[in-house]
């Protein structure tokens, strides 16, 4: 709701990407203080949430910081693989500091979150990201037959994204050495997050089209899904996060190709942030279902393979 009144104040976007790293760095403090009680729950999907607002934002600016649109491809790709290096070298010492006590390990990333917050004010465009109300021309491409099936197959990947995180954040509580396990899983993501973002011009080299990487993406998520909960082990589930968050990253290129070929007029600040909107609601479905659920390893990489194969099912039906 207040996403469009964002776009249009000058340096809207701006401001809520200060706030928000802010209010993660509270939140962040708040689970060190109930660590070992019931509201370190509803934070861990506060934290969840906060991020999903971030990502939003962040979509929102993209093409405020290019020279064009033809270049927002290549710097999603870029701000993807930034974030997977950074995820991917975070992990370690995060799982170090655990070591020494799982509190540090937060504290580190509350600290982080005050330097986004600083490095965000003072260097983030000042400008409206989207300062004209949409066009019936940009309405109507938005809402193209590709389009919308397209925002189907990243919303359920998304979905299964958001439902693996909080599954092994809150299932490696009770196991062995859990949050060491958790910050690899994290790497893990990272990882995979990278090498997908790497992949987008090799995978256009192979002239494949932009539905046929969707359904693809969500028949391999579906398929480890199955395997994941045929073995139930700490071990499956790392690999099933990999699988979901790299083949999650390849859809979200297909995904902003399709809408970038099928909505030329559109503007691109807004289109993003509505679908970027969508996409991390998704996300957060996802991860509140494991939060409400609890399910066990096998029981949660099962309802992954169930769901993703029904979405690959239908999504392949209407394209």
């Amino acid at each position: 709701m207040i996403g469009p009144f964002l776009d249009k104040v000058p340096g809207g976007r701006r401001l809520t990407v200060v706030a928000v790293a802010v209010l993660r760095a509270i939140v962040v403090l708040m689970m060190i203080r109930w660590f070992d009680s019931l509201v370190l729950f509803p934070l861990a999907f506060a934290s969840l949430v906060l991020a999903k607002v971030y990502a939003v934002s962040r979509s929102a600016m993209m093409p405020m910081v290019v020279r064009s649109d033809n270049e927002l491809m290549a710097a999603n790709g870029r701000i993807g693989r930034l974030t997977g290096i950074m995820g991917f070298v975070a992990g370690g010492p995060a799982a170090l500091l655990h070591l020494i006590d799982s509190r540090v390990s937060l504290g580190a990333s509350a600290l982080a979150f005050l330097i986004a917050s600083v490095l965000a004010f003072t260097m983030l465009p000042r400008t409206a990201a989207a300062p004209n109300r949409a066009s019936s021309l940009e309405q109507e491409e938005l809402h193209r037959p590709a389009i919308t099936r397209a925002r189907f197959a990243i919303g359920s990947l998304r979905v299964t994204s958001g439902f693996m995180l909080l599954h092994l954040a809150f299932w490696l509580r009770d196991q062995k050495a859990g949050t060491a396990w958790f910050g690899l899983a994290l790497a893990v993501g990272s990882a995979s997050t990278l090498v997908a973002n790497s992949l987008g011009s090799f995978i256009k080299r192979m002239k494949l089209s932009e539905h046929s990487v969707l359904v693809g993406s969500l028949g391999i998520v579906a398929f480890v899904g199955w395997v994941a909960a045929y073995f139930g082990s700490i071990t499956a589930g790392i690999v099933l996060v990999g699988v979901v968050n790299g083949f999650g990253a390849t859809g979200k290129l297909a995904f902003d190709s399709i809408v970038q070929s099928n909505a030329p007029d559109a503007n691109r600040s807004r289109a993003f942030a509505k679908y970027e909107t969508r996409n991390q609601l998704a996300q957060v479905a996802g991860g509140l279902v494991a939060v409400v659920l609890l399910p066990s390893g096998a029981l949660g990489f099962a309802m992954v393979g169930i769901y993703a194969t029904l979405a690959c099912a239908y999504y392949f039906y209407k394209y």
